[in-house]
C-alpha cells in the first residue's frame, strides 16, 4: 500500500493510579480460581506499559479503514484477540448498548454482598451527571471483606473496582453506573474494543488529546504482534519507538497466536458488512476482513478494493440514530467465512482450554510450585520406567515367539524331507508302486501276473 506523509499529533493516554488495586490483588487467595471467574484481570494489572509506544502506535491510526496502517501492512485489534488477552468470552446476547435500565438497588447489593443502607449518599452519589459509587467506599469494603476472609464478597468488590478504575477508567476515584452495568452483565470484551477504537478515532478527528481506554490491554495486544527484537537491549538505545517500528516488514510481524479463536470469527452484524461496536462514549464499526492474516488466512484482496464502512457516532450527537441500528444488528451475527448463526449462542469463546499459568506471587508460592513440578517429574519418570519395562517384556515375548516359530519351521521342513525320502524308497518296490498307481489310475498291464 502507498505510504503517506503523516503529521505528528500529540496524544496522551489516561493512566489511572493502580497502586491500591495492586495492593488489593495480593489478598486474592486463589489466583487460578479468580482467573476462572473473572479472566486475566490480575495479569493485566501487572502490565507495565513502555513509555511512548502507544503514543507512537496511534500515529498510524487510519480513520478510513479503522485500523493501524503501516507502510507495508495493517494491524487490527479484534474481538477474538481482546477476548484472548482478557481471558473472557464474547458472551451470548447483545452487548452493552447504554439503553439498559439502571440496575435495581437490590441487584447491586446482592452482587457486591452489601447492605441496602450502603447505597446511599455519600457512598452512592452523582459525579459529572453520572451515578456511581465512590472508590474510597469500595476500597474500604474490599479491605474489610479481605480481613474478614469473606472471599466471594472481597472478589466481587475488588473486581468492580478493576472494572470502574482500570478497564473503563472514566473518572478518577469513582466507579460510574456504566461500569456497574458492564460488571453485572459480565460481557466486557465488546465494550473494551469499542472504547479503544472510539477514543482513538475521536482524538484523531480532534488531531490530538487524551485517549480514554484500557491502555494496558491495548499495549498487550500490540506488543504480542511485535518481534522480540523491538524490545531487545540493542533497540533500547534508539531515540524513539518510531525508529524501532518503521523498519518492520510483514515478515517480522507475529501474525497469529495459538490461543486465539480463528474459527467462529464475528465478521458482520445485521445490515452492516462489518462489526458495529457500542462503547460508553458512542459507537464505531471495525473491519475484521482487514485482519485475515491475524486469523491465519490470506487477504481476499487489496485493502483499497475491499468494501469497508466507517460508521461513527458520539453518545450525545447521534443524529442518524446509529445506536439503535447497531443494537438491532447484533441480533443477526455472521462469521467472517459465511457461516451465519443467530443469537442466542456463545459467539466466540477464545479462552484456551488450558489456561496460562499465573506467575508465583511469593517466594513460598514459587517454592511450592517448584516442589510440585519436581514431584510431577518424578511421577512421570516412574511411569516412563514402568512402561519401558513393559515394553522390554513384550519385546522379549515376541522374540521368543519368533524363535519358537523358526524352530518349528525347521522341524517341519525336516519331517517333509523324511517323508519324501520314505516315499521315494517305497516307490522303488514294484508291488508298492503298483498299488499306489492302481489307487489313482486303475490296474496297469505291466504289473499283471
Amino acid at each position: 500500500m502507498d505510504s503517506k506523509t503523516r503529521s505528528i499529533k500529540k496524544y496522551t493516554f489516561k493512566k489511572p493510579d493502580l497502586t491500591r488495586l495492586r495492593e488489593l490483588a495480593s489478598h486474592v487467595t486463589n489466583p487460578r480460581k479468580f482467573q476462572e471467574r473473572h479472566g486475566r484481570l490480575l495479569d493485566l494489572l501487572k502490565v507495565k506499559v513502555e513509555d511512548g509506544i502507544l503514543e507512537t502506535l496511534v500515529q498510524f491510526y487510519d480513520p478510513i479503514c479503522h485500523c493501524f496502517t503501516f507502510p507495508d501492512y495493517q494491524l487490527v485489534p479484534t474481538l477474538e484477540e481482546y477476548s484472548f488477552w482478557i481471558g473472557l468470552p464474547v458472551a451470548e446476547g447483545g452487548p452493552f448498548n447504554g439503553l439498559e435500565p439502571n440496575p435495581k438497588t437490590a441487584t447491586i447489593v446482592e452482587a457486591l454482598h452489601l447492605k441496602p443502607s450502603d447505597l446511599v449518599h455519600p457512598h452512592f452519589t452523582i459525579k459529572n451527571n453520572l451515578q456511581g459509587l465512590t472508590a474510597k467506599f469500595l476500597y474500604q469494603k474490599a479491605s474489610d471483606f479481605a480481613k474478614a476472609k469473606k472471599t466471594n464478597a472481597f472478589e466481587s468488590v475488588f473486581t468492580l473496582l478493576i472494572y470502574g478504575l482500570f478497564l473503563f477508567p472514566n473518572m478518577d476515584k469513582f466507579v460510574d453506573l456504566n461500569a456497574i452495568k458492564i460488571f453485572l452483565a459480565k460481557n466486557p470484551v465488546p465494550i473494551l474494543l469499542a472504547n479503544t477504537y472510539h477514543s482513538i478515532h475521536y482524538r484523531n478527528i480532534q488531531e490530538g488529546g487524551l485517549i480514554v481506554c484500557c491502555a494496558p490491554l491495548l499495549y498487550r495486544w500490540y506488543a504480542s504482534h511485535l518481534p522480540k527484537s523491538v524490545f531487545s537491549k540493542e533497540n533500547t538505545g534508539k531515540d524513539s519507538w518510531s525508529e524501532r517500528i518503521m523498519p518492520l516488514t510483514p515478515a517480522d510481524i507475529v501474525w497469529v497466536h495459538a490461543g486465539t479463536n480463528t474459527e467462529g470469527i464475528i465478521g458482520s452484524c445485521g445490515e452492516f458488512e462489518n462489526v458495529p461496536l457500542i462503547g460508553t462514549y458512542g459507537g464505531i464499526t471495525y473491519n475484521p476482513t482487514l485482519a485475515m492474516r491475524q486469523y491465519g488466512y490470506p487477504m481476499k484482496g487489496r485493502p483499497d478494493s475491499l468494501s469497508l464502512s466507517k460508521e461513527f457516532y458520539l453518545e450525545k450527537n447521534d443524529h442518524a440514530s446509529l445506536r439503535m441500528r447497531f443494537v438491532q444488528a447484533w441480533h443477526s451475527v455472521s462469521t467472517a467465512f459465511g457461516m451465519p448463526y443467530t443469537l442466542p449462542r456463545l459467539l466466540s469463546s477464545t479462552v484456551p482450554e488450558i489456561p496460562l499459568p499465573l506467575l508465583p506471587q511469593t517466594k513460598e508460592e514459587y517454592q511450592g510450585r517448584l516442589a510440585e513440578a519436581e514431584r510431577e517429574i518424578h511421577r512421570w519418570k516412574k511411569e516412563y520406567q514402568k512402561k519401558d519395562q513393559e515394553y522390554e517384556a513384550v519385546m522379549g515375548l515376541l522374540e521368543q515367539e519368533a524363535y519358537n516359530s523358526r524352530k518349528k519351521d525347521v522341524i517341519i521342513a525336516k519331517l517333509n524331507e523324511s517323508i519324501k525320502e520314505k516315499d521315494a524308497a517305497l516307490d522303488r518296490m514294484p508291488r508298492r508302486k503298483k498299488k499306489r498307481m492302481d489307487l489313482f489310475d486303475g490296474p496297469h498291464s505291466d504289473f499283471e501276473d
